[in-house]
């Protein structure tokens, strides 16, 4: 599948953009309107601020079944500030946020995939229809489970989405399935000094709670994790008992049902911080999401088409490149670097990349059930639809995601290079699917067998809304 020049400089301007703004979760308000705008402006029809988020919106063309989704994130990351194009740690004037994990090329690419694809079904009337799906607030807010919950995948026959990483690769497996909650303490102040028998301190709760959460790692599965930040300590003078304090805690494990339990026991840890300091407990439920459903049908259909696209080959000048950020991780990081699946054949990986340091290889499809330690909000997506994601290769190997080495590289030829390869790939594998019918209903067989009769349910209560959202 060709993508005209015009076409695939429009999108590396709004990878540019989208870089630029470097917006956080739930804010991303300039970026969404990039999108909506290339999108427009294309032929598509965009409803806006869907599922109670300002920034989420859904462009569609075309008509009739299949419905093909293509998910796009645009979100930035806290703290990652980082210069353009810089093979050192430097942060870039005027702005602390940083797309540490290459959003502005996932929603970029999802963008091209879409206006791609407008051009296929125009010249194929009926064949079917295309969905942009602008998924805001990934990282810590769940957008695509909001959307989930409002049913916006209903009658989506399958998604498709990529990441970008360093490595080309179905990203085959599951992911663990996450709760996110604040707990706060009440307690009363006091002199510490001179009547600390009158102060109850919110912070101590709060230390006892991970005190006690440390302990209970001890007897939790290999696959749960818990993670927690300290957002408040009630004040900064050490005379005064803190009479307020909070900690957010993010629990994980491989299912939505396991998940809960080791929730409800977090839950009983801060009861108990809070009865041995005789302070008062209140906990709000943040965000959650579900683990992934693996769909082997449509990984096999992605994978063909990344064959047939063919990977992105580097330049002498990008090898160069690719080795500066490689000097800044060192060469064991590279050989070793775990990709964004979890690939069933370790050592074959790593002969690639020793063969290969560059990225230009395409690991083979080999589906499997494990799962991957982390979390993404496409899990809730999978339970309604059936869907695949794949890696690009964006970034030197060796440099991890979250980082400012990938922040630094989003803008440059490797990175571009491997977005627009996304962007044929999503497309391509969606004209498979408008083709072959079958196909889809051979994936939705697959998902219906894996649910194995138990519907989605969504993770987040009916009560709790996007951040920022206030109810009439």
């Amino acid at each position: 599948m060709e993508l005209p020049e015009t076409m695939a400089q429009e999108l590396i301007a709004l990878n540019a953009k989208i870089w630029d703004y470097a917006e956080l979760k739930f804010e991303e308000t300039r970026s969404a309107q990039a999108m909506i705008e290339v999108l427009e402006r294309h032929g598509f029809t965009v409803q806006k601020g869907v599922a109670h988020m300002p920034t989420a919106y859904i462009a569609e063309y075309g008509s009739g079944k299949p419905v093909i989704g293509i998910l796009a994130e645009y979100d930035a990351l806290s703290g990652l500030s980082q210069m353009a194009g810089v093979a050192e740690e430097k942060p870039r004037e005027g702005c602390t946020n940083g797309h540490g994990c290459g959003h502005c090329l996932l929603g970029t690419a999802a963008v091209g995939a879409g206006l791609l694809l407008k051009d296929y079904l125009a010249a194929h009337p009926g064949s079917g229809t295309v969905r942009v799906y602008g998924c805001p607030a990934e990282e810590g807010g769940s957008g695509k489970t909001y959307l989930a919950r409002e049913n916006a995948f209903d009658d989506v026959d399958a998604a498709l989405t990529w990441h970008p990483g360093t490595q080309n690769e179905i990203m085959v497996g599951s992911n663990q399935a996450n709760i996110q909650a604040a707990f706060s303490f009440k307690g009363r102040a006091a002199h510490a000094a001179a009547a600390p028998q009158n102060g109850r301190s919110a912070l101590d709760a709060v230390e006892l709670m991970d005190v006690g959460v440390n302990y209970m790692r001890e007897h939790m599965a290999d696959y749960d994790r818990v993670h927690y930040a300290v957002l408040d300590t009630g004040g900064v003078s050490p005379n005064v008992v803190q009479p307020h304090a909070q900690v957010l805690y993010l629990i994980r494990s491989k299912t939505n049902a396991e998940t809960n339990v080791l929730y409800e026991r977090v839950k009983k840890i801060a009861q108990g911080a809070a009865l041995m300091t005789e302070t008062e407990l209140s906990v709000r439920f943040d965000k959650a999401c579900s683990n992934l459903i693996p769909n082997k049908v449509l990984g096999q259909v992605v994978y063909d088409a990344m064959k047939a696209v063919g990977t992105p080959k580097r330049t002498e000048a990008e090898k160069a490149y690719i080795r500066s950020f490689q000097n800044t991780v060192g060469e064991e990081r590279v050989l070793n670097d775990p990709g964004m699946a979890p690939f069933p054949d370790p050592e074959l990986r790593q002969e690639l990349i020793a063969k290969d340091p560059y990225g230009e290889f395409l690991l083979p499809y080999r589906p499997t059930n494990a799962v991957v330690m982390g979390s993404s909000d496409t899990g809730d997506v999978s339970y309604v639809t059936p869907l695949c994601q794949f890696s690009a290769a964006c970034f030197a190997i060796g440099t991890a995601a979250h980082s400012w080495q990938w922040v630094a590289q989003d803008k440059d030829s490797v990175a571009v290079n491997g977005c627009l390869f996304a962007a044929k790939v999503l497309a391509k594998a969606a004209e498979t699917l408008y083709q072959q019918p079958e196909l889809v209903q051979e994936a939705r067989k697959e998902l219906t067998k894996r649910l194995g009769g138990h519907p989605y349910e969504c993770p987040i209560p009916p009560d709790v809304f996007p951040r920022g959202y206030t109810k009439e």
